[in-house]
């Protein structure tokens, strides 16, 4: 029976690059690390990559893009997203997408919903194959999730901080008072992931992959205890 397949190039505030396929069509999502990276490291689906997903215009995830629609890579992003990012390339090979309609690329169905991040128009995806009628929630940057979903096989979340570690860092003055008031207004911590996840139909999830972990603030044998306890399902740190 053929499943959905992650692949992961580059997680984090360096960068952020991943693919999924369902065995026909290859999706990228984001487009963080240069485009020549990006081709290398996922040469040997590139025949069958159909697009790549765009997120939000913070360079950790989308600095790669422009250079990608320059290799003959369609890109998808909102509008917002797209005004941020300026000028592509090859600018026809650049789609706009809006929170709340769905759209298709090769054999996936998209729906993109809007996230809470300092962006122009931040999107997370929620996506179902249409070979292995899977789906798959792509969702990164943001610090809340208002949506509720169910019948999901694949949870790509971001996972960026722990409030306590955080805590610590400041008392200790190796992380300053002030990006704490940033990343709660644009960060999703393990606290509320936890809380997302209690909240959400699990019944048909097989794995979690936690993704964009902060280098001082996190603890990826934590956070990986942490959500595997808190769901029963399968957990990575990406």
């Amino acid at each position: 029976m053929r499943m959905i397949q992650v692949h992961c190039l580059a997680s984090g505030s360096a960068g952020n690059s991943y693919a999924v396929d369902d065995g026909e069509t290859v999706l990228l999502l984001e487009a963080g690390i240069p485009a020549k990276k990006i081709c290398a490291g996922y040469l040997k689906l590139l025949p069958r990559v159909a697009g790549c997903l765009i997120s939000h215009e913070h360079g950790d995830h989308a600095k790669g893009a422009a250079a990608l629609s320059g290799r003959g890579i369609d890109l998808y992003m909102t509008a917002g997203t797209r005004a941020a990012l300026g000028t592509f390339r090859c600018p026809y090979r650049v789609h706009t997408v809006r929170a709340q309609k769905q759209f298709s690329v090769g054999s996936w169905n998209m729906m993109p919903f809007d996230t809470e991040h300092d962006a122009m128009e931040p999107v997370g995806y929620l996506m179902q194959s249409t070979v292995t009628h899977e789906k798959l929630l792509f969702a990164t940057d943001t610090y809340y999730i208002k949506y509720r979903f169910s019948g999901v096989s694949i949870f790509m979340v971001e996972c960026n901080y722990s409030l306590e570690i955080l805590r610590e860092n400041i008392e200790a003055g190796r992380v300053p008072e002030n990006q704490k008031k940033r990343l709660l207004h644009s960060h999703f911590s393990l606290e509320h992931v936890v809380d997302f996840f209690r909240q959400t139909d699990l019944s048909a999830a097989r794995q979690i992959d936690l993704l964009h972990a902060s280098d001082r603030n996190s603890d990826a044998k934590l956070f990986k205890q942490e959500v595997q306890r808190a769901t029963g399902i399968p957990t990575k740190v990406l």
